[in-house]
């Protein structure tokens, strides 16, 4: 049984690669066309040039013969055959029973519909936020309440935007409520890639800029978890306070939509 499910998996992996390279022109990588070709697409000689990789190896992959390839390989692959994310994992997914590492294949970018999807969302916040929490896309509701496109791409991220802003932290009534439940929903972020240079960046950044998030990261409790901020201060409507929905927007790529929805006061 095992082995008719290995045979089967590699014979899905000869078929996906070879579908793949058949739906590429040499225009489409940028290689000049020579007349016309017996057979569609582009040869196994030119994705090899272009992933960086040797021949033989690639035509034994290509085959679904039992060879042992890397990371590194694996992406170079799915680089010069264009593969999308979805691809990318699928790929990773035949050849190595698991997804990418979350770092590997990340592009800050959603597709027009996710940013269609937000924008239609005229009164209520909407934002995009990446592993590590970067906002990488949000609404014009979002904007007016946190002023994201004011700021800098580096520094446009919500646990920096919370702990290490003194004008947001002002704005947000509810901090010391607010502050650690995003932090406990953070570390199950961090959990997915403990090791991602870019996520370990982030911790010891805001360690040195904040002795609440350096004391309460070392010293973690029970808090409930949360992506979206409770409540906030705005000019013009006073205290707002918030219940949140959150989206997956692209599991690949750990791209989540979190959405604010104004809590309607009890009478």
């Amino acid at each position: 049984m095992i082995a008719r499910s290995l045979s089967r998996t590699k014979n899905e992996l000869s078929e996906f690669l070879t579908r793949h390279r058949k739906k590429l022109t040499p225009a489409d990588v940028g290689l000049p066309s020579h007349g016309s070709r017996r057979t569609p697409g582009l040869r196994r000689e030119e994705v090899a040039a272009l992933a960086g990789v040797g021949l033989t190896w690639y035509t034994w992959f290509e085959q679904g013969r039992d060879i042992q390839v890397s990371e590194k390989f694996l992406l170079s692959v799915a680089h010069a055959l264009k593969l999308d994310d979805a691809e990318c994992s699928h790929l990773f997914l035949l050849a190595h029973q698991r997804p990418p590492p979350p770092e590997a294949h990340h592009l800050v970018s959603v597709k027009p519909l996710v940013q269609q999807l937000m924008d239609d969302l005229v009164t209520r916040p909407a934002y995009v936020l990446n592993l590590r929490w970067d906002v990488i896309a949000w609404n014009a509701a979002a904007d007016d309440l946190f002023e994201l496109t004011a700021r800098e791409p580096q520094i446009r991220n919500i646990l920096r935007m919370v702990f290490a802003d003194p004008d947001m932290r002002r704005r947000l009534p509810a901090w010391r409520d607010d502050a650690p439940k995003l932090l406990a929903q953070f570390r199950y972020d961090f959990a997915v890639a403990p090791n991602d240079p870019s996520m370990l960046a982030l911790v010891e950044n805001l360690k040195e800029l904040s002795a609440d998030f350096r004391r309460w990261w070392q010293t973690p409790d029970s808090e409930q978890a949360r992506r979206g901020i409770g409540s906030v201060m705005t000019a013009d409507k006073g205290r707002q306070d918030f219940h949140h929905e959150t989206l997956v927007v692209d599991e690949h790529r750990h791209l989540r939509m979190v959405v604010y929805f104004v809590e309607q006061a009890s009478h």
